[in-house]
């Protein structure tokens, strides 16, 4: 190489680092001012720097088979700021792979209004209270991200926080202790700070009530200005209409998602069945477990595009607060060995549950779970009998499409990593990543093998949160 291409190289670098400075900017300008937030093949861009906009942009280009440049990418989000959109959620490398595809005809300015006329068509969302019940995994990773994306609070406001046991500095630290600093998935991107005197936590300057209560019907949120609002449910203590009913006692309550599997309730997974249940004929909802929303739009693509007859779900799964540390008693049997040095066989009820979601495959499959030495990050293997013949090929090629277009692309990832193990996908959104160099399929096709990665806490959260944002009718207008 001549030192002249050398130079060149360090320009071009240069030029496009300072292009995604600039993009940088215009996301947050857009966020803000706008509440437009921008993502990337449904990868998150808000508070990402110059080094993950660019391997992003690498990773959308190897996907698409198109060159998903910084410059274009600049071109269309400054042309965003010009048009009147209301609050929206908008996938800026589906829009500058399609006006790749549209051969430029005419200027970037009519091509974006053409592709988002129906944004005017949104109804005006009114914001949604919400409260937390309980501050676990799932309700700290919740709040996380809740408390990240409020912008002008125009969709879902973190108001409260039920605990149990009093409510003191030292709890309160704890607390904010915990938000802030997670082991997995690292600091949170934000301030916190104690409120002793109004028993608070005060989240990116947005105070979040800490209440505690023995019974969820005692509450009273009308007193802390929380009106109608949504009680995630995410200690896992009550499971059943009737248990949960309680909260709808509360006052200053109107509706209950439940982050577990439910029974005598609807469950959804969302981007599978949530259009099948109208959020005003009820008013308790289950997200399902972090298992069936990570098989699940998995399934229904296949089944759709060449029928299920059989399989048999094997969850590779981390370990959870459930098990022991060490070797000591529990109720279940295998789960009292120490966490963190076995592997250990479990149940799960994740094949029985897809079918509340896919009626369709009520009694086809088995399933059950192998519990590992790793804190986060699970693994579930598909072995399928099909109607319809199908190659390692085909099934990729369906499932990737499905990953660019559709009703779940924000389900399912599409992996085109060789080296895909299970740090790696720590903080994905998606509940289902598709391993596609894993696939395997039997000669005739009648048989498929297929590994479908998810981060069990992360990527679970994000499902909660767009069932909740469903739920409380705040949907902003997509762009997928």
């Amino acid at each position: 190489m001549s030192e002249n291409s050398y130079e060149q190289e360090l320009a071009f670098q240069t030029d496009r680092r300072r292009a995604s400075i600039e993009f940088i900017k215009l996301i947050s300008d857009l966020w803000y001012d706008k509440t437009i937030e921008l993502v990337l093949f449904r990868n998150q861009l808000i508070d990402r720097n110059v080094s993950e906009i660019l391997n992003l942009l690498d990773y959308a280009t190897e996907f698409v088979q198109k060159p998903i440049s910084i410059f274009d990418t600049v071109e269309i989000a400054r042309t965003l700021k010009q048009l009147n959109l209301p609050p929206s959620k908008l996938d800026i490398g589906k829009l500058v792979y399609e006006y790749q595809l549209d051969n430029n005809d005419y200027n970037i300015y009519k091509f974006l209004s053409v592709k988002l006329k129906d944004s005017t068509e949104k109804e005006d969302i009114v914001p949604k209270d919400v409260v937390l019940y309980g501050f676990g995994r799932i309700g700290r990773l919740v709040a996380r991200e809740m408390m990240s994306k409020t912008g002008s609070g125009q969709q879902m406001r973190l108001r409260a926080v039920v605990t149990r046991g009093t409510i003191t500095k030292t709890i309160l630290e704890k607390r904010a202790s915990l938000l802030k600093s997670d082991s997995i998935h690292g600091e949170f991107s934000g301030t916190v700070r104690v409120d002793i005197a109004n028993k608070a936590l005060v989240i990116n300057g947005t105070t979040v009530y800490f209440i505690s209560a023995s019974a969820p019907e005692k509450i009273d949120y009308i007193k802390y200005g929380i009106s109608n609002a949504l009680v995630i449910d995410n200690t896992g203590a009550y499971r059943d209409k009737k248990e949960l009913s309680r909260h709808l006692i509360a006052k200053g309550v109107d509706k209950v998602l439940l982050t577990a599997p439910g029974k005598d309730i609807p469950n959804i997974v969302y981007g599978v069945n949530h259009f099948e249940i109208d959020p005003e004929k009820h008013n308790i909802f289950s997200a399902a477990s972090c298992t069936t929303n990570a098989i699940s739009p998995i399934l229904k693509v296949v089944n759709d595009s060449f029928g299920i007859i059989s399989g048999h779900l094997e969850t590779i799964h981390a370990y959870t607060n459930d098990q022991n540390l060490v070797d000591n008693m529990h109720s279940k049997y295998r789960r009292g060995r120490a966490a963190a040095l076995n592997m250990v066989i479990t149940e799960t009820g994740a094949g029985k549950a897809v079918s509340k979601a896919i009626p369709s495959l009520e009694g086809k499959l088995t399933s059950n779970a192998i519990r590992v030495p790793v804190p986060n990050g699970s693994l579930a293997i598909l072995n399928l009998q099909l109607e319809n013949s199908a190659s390692e090929k085909s099934i990729n090629s369906v499932m990737k499409k499905y990953a660019l277009e559709g009703d779940l692309v924000e389900q399912i990832k599409y992996s085109l990593d060789n080296e895909l193990v299970s740090s790696d996908i720590v903080g994905s959104s998606a509940p289902a990543i598709f391993d596609s160099n894993a696939t395997i399929a039997t000669k005739d096709g009648k048989t498929v093998v297929l590994y479908i990665w998810y981060d069990n806490e992360y990527g679970y959260s994000h499902q909660v949160i767009r069932l909740a944002k469903h739920i409380s009718k705040v949907r902003r207008f997509t762009y997928y």
